[in-house]
């Protein structure tokens, strides 16, 4: 059975990729990726206010700070909220390099076109073998429009692409634009090589009676898979750059609806997580299987046979799915 698939430029043998995580910081983890068949492995995101974060405290370091610049510093985490920083990151990279033979995608997060961009030629003098630019921001300004917001993503993504030449640069959304295809067809035009859907937005809960926000982290489940479905479904046939799907594929038919609704590669974490490295020998061995047994001579067959750009008339496929779940429901009896 051929369960090849392309992803950013490369023919992996399968669509299975372990998707941003802290797996990456422990090598023997790795090796067991690799082991398990991983054809490509993405590190976790290197944020951009880690970035800063070290070059102020550089600063501090050098010069007895000021009232008020000690203040600005305590906008930034504190080094030890993250488990790796810039440096270290680097140095993790390299040894990732040297411990496996599979492609190494590096990560970045970043919200601003700033300095922290040179990181990226870092990554890629590093040895990376692509770039993962993870777009992750809440907008709460009241006057930015959403014209400003796609046109500051399109800035960051330009000029991360003049600094990686010809590496390949994949860029994970989330899915709350005013018109997601319009920008992931721009995307497309600034020459990215592969959008990842989605992120996932950490919500923040609250504590009653400490008056606190907290912090709250949730592995997904497959209920999270079916907005992704829907982007992949839509965006599969309308633009260049490779599909991947993150977030919410635990199962071997989560990632089956995934290929189906046009996702070239299948990312995953929670599952990994949950389950261990190994978890990938079961879902491709259980993906051969349900192919063979539903007549499928490759992956590439099934790929996108869901997808809206099969249909005569998306809009109205859209328009008459949503009036049949809204007439077709009925109250059940209290």
């Amino acid at each position: 059975m051929d369960l090849s698939t392309r992803y950013l430029g490369f023919t992996l043998p399968h669509p299975f990729v372990p998707g941003a995580s802290p797996l990456v910081d422990d090598l023997d983890t790795v090796r067991r990726l690799e082991d398990a068949g991983a054809p490509l492995i993405t590190m976790h995101s290197l944020f951009e206010e880690q970035i800063i974060g070290e070059e102020m405290a550089t600063v501090r370091a050098m010069e007895e700070p000021a009232e008020a610049f000690a203040e600005a510093l305590s906008y930034f985490p504190e080094p030890d909220a993250f488990a790796l920083g810039p440096h270290e990151y680097l140095e993790q990279l390299q040894s990732l390099k040297a411990a496996v033979q599979v492609p190494i995608i590096a990560s970045l997060n970043g919200t601003t076109r700033g300095g922290w961009l040179e990181l990226a030629r870092l990554i890629r003098q590093a040895g990376a073998d692509g770039l993962e630019l993870n777009i992750y921001e809440l907008i709460t300004d009241p006057q930015e429009t959403s014209e400003d917001v796609e046109n500051r993503i399109l800035a960051i993504v330009r000029a991360t692409r003049e600094a990686l030449g010809d590496l390949p640069l994949a860029v994970k959304l989330s899915p709350f634009y005013t018109a997601l295809p319009h920008l992931a067809h721009r995307l497309d035009e600034a020459g990215v090589d592969g959008l990842v859907l989605f992120n996932r937005f950490y919500q923040a809960d609250i504590d009653i009676e400490a008056l606190e926000v907290e912090r709250t982290l949730h592995l997904s489940d497959s209920s999270e898979l079916l907005l992704r479905l829907r982007w992949l479904a839509i965006l599969e046939g309308q633009v260049k750059a490779s599909l991947a799907v993150t977030g919410g594929v635990h199962t071997v038919q989560d990632a089956i609806k995934a290929v189906m609704c046009g996702a070239h590669a299948v990312q995953i974490v929670s599952a990994l997580l949950r389950h261990g490295p190994e978890r990938l020998l079961l879902l491709r061995r259980e993906l051969e299987d349900w192919l063979e047994e539903h007549e499928y001579h490759s992956l590439a067959q099934m790929r996108g046979s869901m997808s809206l750009a099969r249909s005569p008339n998306p809009h109205a496929y859209e328009r008459a799915n949503y009036l049949h779940m809204l007439q077709s429901w009925r109250r059940e009896r209290w």
